[in-house]
């Protein structure tokens, strides 16, 4: 061998062993790779077309997203084109960067906070609430009860919009209930219950007035509010045998925020834009679709128990809700007027599916729980 092809060959064998040392996981540097000119929608699509086929069909659309399918399926077709998801990204507000990680309204000074409390001993992991009680409290004060939305299959207690009430006189409880993955319905309204109950028992060691008890929910939230307002007494909907099940559940005022209140006229026929499905948030509750289950559909619907015994309703709908139709607080209204129930229904012109959290609208949850919980 001529020396330097020899000087040649233990010159590119140093390099190569130098290399390995520099890349010891891939033994060698990868060749640059060319950018990729597609942009995240199309990206993102790529990724839930499981099947490749250039379409969405609700089947591939993750669970948290489902709720969304029939917004971005713009020609109601039933079936999602990457045209459809660039625009519905185009048209969604860009995500504002979280200033800090704490979740809901700073609390006032001096607040005792109670988290976790299980309300149904040894029961299931969500049957728990948290318990806020302003700063020197020494009467018993009215309660506001807290009830999340998230269509009975999401959500939890730890957002509490109801906390500005806490310096305004009042003791504010956040509660879980068992989801429609971990239950079908009655459960859901029976954890609400067992959970007044719970509160009631314990009146003394939260500085609670057991007799001024008002809830308010949204959404999902908003039709348990609306349930527990118009079923007090009624024994199907509560545990049997849970702690201090001798103490009622019924509750003195009730602000229902755009809550489905009868489940028998949501989707009585299939249509382009909302067929009839069972993975519906309303089916998932009642265990198959409200065509499949009337019976159960009219129980869990708070119109089916009106009586003119029932507490005052604040109840506030967008007329331009695309998920819970401004229909059903309608219908809700003229039920509860026409039995004698005071309730006042506010809807808000362009109003979508909440969250209605303007000072206006908080002022005015306020005084109605003020009217009807103080004076």
């Amino acid at each position: 061998m001529r020396p330097d092809r020899v000087k040649v060959s233990l010159l590119s064998g140093g390099l190569l062993l130098l290399l390995f040392f520099l890349f010891p996981q891939s033994g060698f540097p990868q060749p640059f790779r060319k950018k990729s000119s597609k942009d995240a929608g199309e990206i993102q699509f790529e990724r839930m077309d499981r099947n490749q086929d250039g379409k969405l069909t609700l089947d591939e659309i993750p669970v948290r997203g489902k709720g969304l399918f029939k917004r971005i399926d713009a020609n109601g077709d039933g079936i999602i084109t990457l045209n459809e998801h660039l625009q519905f990204r185009k048209q969604r507000p860009a995500q504002q960067p979280r200033r800090n990680k704490q979740r809901g309204p700073r609390l006032p000074e001096g607040t005792e906070v109670t988290r976790d409390i299980a309300y149904i001993k040894n029961g299931h992991e969500r049957q728990k609430l948290d318990v806020y009680v302003p700063a020197n409290a020494e009467a018993k004060l009215p309660l506001i009860v807290w009830i999340h939305g998230g269509g009975w299959r999401s959500g939890d207690k730890r957002r509490c919009p109801a906390l500005y009430l806490l310096d305004k006189g009042y003791v504010v409880a956040s509660i879980n209930y068992r989801l429609s993955q971990d239950a079908v319905f009655p459960a859901q309204i029976q954890d609400c219950k067992a959970a007044i109950r719970y509160l009631k028992s314990h009146a003394e060691q939260f500085y609670i007035d057991p007799d001024r008890v008002g809830a308010w929910g949204a959404s999902a939230g908003g039709h348990l509010v609306a349930l527990l307002g118009t079923s007090g007494g009624v024994s199907r909907l509560e545990i049997h045998g849970a702690e201090k099940s001798k103490i009622d559940s019924t509750v003195q005022a009730v602000c229902d925020y755009y809550g489905p209140t009868d489940f028998t006229i949501m989707n009585q026929k299939a249509t382009a834009r909302r067929p009839i499905i069972a993975d519906f948030a309303e089916s998932k509750l009642l265990g198959g679709t409200v065509q499949e289950n009337l019976e159960k559909a009219e129980a869990a619907s708070p119109t089916t128990y009106v009586t003119k015994n029932d507490p005052p309703f604040l109840i506030v709908h967008g007329d331009s809700d695309p998920v819970v139709s401004v229909t059903q607080s309608k219908v809700f209204q003229e039920k509860l007027t026409s039995t004698g129930v005071e309730s006042e229904l506010i809807i808000i012109e362009g109003g979508k599916h909440g969250p209605f959290k303007s000072p206006e609208m908080l002022e005015k949850v306020k005084h109605f729980f003020d009217k009807h919980l103080k004076m």
